[in-house]
């Protein structure tokens, strides 16, 4: 029952999406270059235009590596210090070291 229901608001929502693709434009049509022709400004090609080729996946990919990088990199102290950073980390190792001498 709930599988025939997904299909078909799928086959509904994508029908609907495709017949209404064409009449809707984007804010840059309808607005920005409304006012900007109203003031004497008529559009222009964007300095880097990420609309040829796979240049905006490469972007994409560029900034998922920095990010991934970056997340990689400062992954211990994200996860096990702490909010104390090292000295957190450096105080129960001593806390450890106590317990295990007063038990021997």
């Amino acid at each position: 029952m709930v599988s025939i229901a997904f299909l078909l608001f799928t086959l509904h929502s994508s029908l609907f999406s495709a017949a209404s693709a064409a009449t809707w434009s984007g804010v840059d049509e309808t607005v920005v270059e409304k006012y900007a022709e109203e003031h004497g400004r008529p559009g222009r090609d964007p300095i880097i235009n990420t609309d040829q080729g796979d240049l905006l996946l490469f972007m994409f990919l560029i900034g998922g590596l920095v990010g991934g990088f970056a997340a990689g990199y400062y992954w211990r102290m994200l996860t096990e210090n702490g909010p104390q950073g090292k000295k957190h980390k450096q105080q129960s190792s001593d806390n450890r070291q106590e317990k295990n001498s007063v038990g021997v």
